[in-house]
């Protein structure tokens, strides 16, 4: 079967790494430490995948722009506290280096920061499968085209042949906007219906669905 991408493109929480509930649990912590309204898991759920800074606004409404720091401090304390229990999503390693082995070119674009991802790949072991890594604090956050644009030009591949996938509206619309295919992943922080509303190539509900969708398809 003729390969139709050349590049693929992964988000990492909750596409690669089950995070999704300790994101919600340390955005829910900040809030308490400073006396905000806790935001429901859902509505937390929803800024996964943004940078840093947009993700807490969206999650706290009510943070005055100068406690913004603070916030922003006790959140990396909570999540930090946390990451260590964190593991990729079963068949995740697997499949990436299947994909890797099959000679596809691999990258990331993420929400996290240069130093959040740095640490990730360094306890999964996965850093040597990705060609080029992005992340939110040194490009414009998701859905802004920059991350994909970036990682195109430096890998040499076309709009045409970069598939992104990723679990949220973010990186779904962030493809739609560099005019890259995307790929829908339901296990992680968004719901199958806001997924869905992006008119994905394909939405896929487990890792093992993701793999036989990518073996077939991509």
């Amino acid at each position: 079967m003729a390969r139709r991408f050349d590049l693929l493109v992964f988000d990492w929480d909750g596409t690669l790494l089950d995070s999704t509930a300790a994101i919600v649990c340390a955005v829910q912590a900040a809030c308490r430490d400073l006396s905000l309204p806790e935001p429901s898991s859902n509505h937390a759920k929803q800024a996964i995948g943004l940078g840093l800074a947009e993700a807490l606004r969206h999650s706290a409404p009510d943070l005055e722009e100068a406690h913004l720091p603070l916030f922003m401090g006790r959140y990396k304390h909570h999540y930090l506290s946390l990451c260590n229990e964190l593991s990729l999503f079963d068949g995740a390693k697997e499949l990436v280096e299947e994909l890797f082995v099959s000679g596809f070119t691999l990258a990331v674009a993420t929400g996290k920061s240069r130093g959040g991802l740095e640490r990730a790949l360094e306890q999964s072991g996965m850093r040597h499968f990705f060609a080029a890594t992005r992340c939110a604090d040194e490009c414009f956050s998701k859905p802004h085209p920059q991350m994909l644009e970036e990682l195109m030009e430096e890998l040499s591949a076309s709009a045409e042949r970069t598939l992104m996938i990723g679990d949220t509206t973010h990186d779904l619309q962030m493809a739609v906007n560099a005019g890259a295919s995307g790929l829908a992943v339901a296990y992680g922080a968004h719901s199958s219906s806001v997924l869905d509303a992006l008119d994905p190539l394909a939405r896929l509900n487990t890792v093992g669905e993701l793999s036989r969708w990518l073996r077939s398809n991509a």
